[in-house]
């Protein structure tokens, strides 16, 4: 009996293994196909190279910056101020989520708040954040938290009121504690919609960022993508712009992973 079951077994394991190394094969491929037709629409003339430069001409100038150390500057100050205001809007997003999800009181005194506030652009406020914490450090770190904050406390609550009513009424009917109901129905129930939560709020905290350093910074990788497009270095914009992407890929890439990790059971 345990021969054939462990056989099946074995042949899912692989199955599952040889469908994430495809997966991780493919998120290689696609890019690389995508500079190779991209260089070879710049050398057959195709493009622009005042306004698009060819992948080679826009490696090159990462080159150039990174051996200045001019890139990891800006990459170093745009990251922690990313990290900063990632961490200070997820964990009272969490928290916020998680109360107005079990409690009818809290969604009833704070959804009007959410609602009201939510739909305004978040790079609109940003003049009023720097009246409040000045041009500094702070007012970026707070229009990040500000950006991350909802998309975390939205999904945190969708995952929680999502739960099936009777999984409640079986931990009740065992008589689980709270801490047991939480650690082993609540938080796990849902962790995919809060990592949903996180993977957006990367996105959009990127977006914020750069913009916020567009208008109020003298270093990060918005401000490289500003400056080069004022003294019309292009190739370096496109540094700029190519090291954001690339910072949201390995942003994504690791959440991915740490779900997979946390949440075994929503593995395809």
């Amino acid at each position: 009996m345990h021969g054939p079951l462990t056989s099946i077994e074995g042949k899912k394991k692989r199955k599952r293994f040889s469908a994430a190394a495809r997966d991780r094969v493919l998120t290689v491929v696609s890019p690389v196909v995508v500079l190779s037709i991209w260089q070879c629409a710049s050398q057959m003339g195709l493009m622009d190279a005042r306004f698009v430069p060819s992948p080679v001409s826009i490696a090159t100038a990462a080159v150039r910056l990174t051996q200045s150390g001019e890139l990891w500057t800006h990459i170093s100050i745009s990251l922690w101020r990313l990290s900063l205001g990632f961490i200070v809007g997820a964990v009272p997003g969490f928290l916020i989520g998680l109360l107005m999800g079990l409690s009818r009181w809290a969604r009833a005194i704070l959804d009007p708040l959410v609602s009201a506030t939510y739909p305004i652009p978040k790079i609109a406020i940003l003049p009023l954040i720097m009246l409040l914490f000045g041009v500094g450090e702070a007012s970026k770190v707070a229009i990040i938290a500000i950006a991350v904050v909802y998309l975390v406390l939205l999904n945190t609550m969708t995952g929680v009121m999502t739960i099936d009513r009777i999984y409640f009424d079986v931990a009740k009917n065992y008589g689980a504690s709270w801490r047991k109901t939480f650690t082993r129905l609540i938080f796990p129930a849902s962790l995919p919609l809060i990592f949903a939560g996180l993977r957006l709020s990367i996105g959009v905290a990127l977006i914020v960022i750069v913009s916020a350093e567009f208008l109020a910074a003298k270093a990060g990788i918005g401000y490289l993508i500003w400056t080069s497009w004022e003294t019309l270095v292009i190739e370096n914009m496109f540094v700029g712009l190519i090291v954001i992407t690339v910072l949201g890929v390995v942003a994504t890439a690791i959440l991915r992973e740490l779900e997979q990790a946390l949440v075994p059971w929503r593995r395809e």
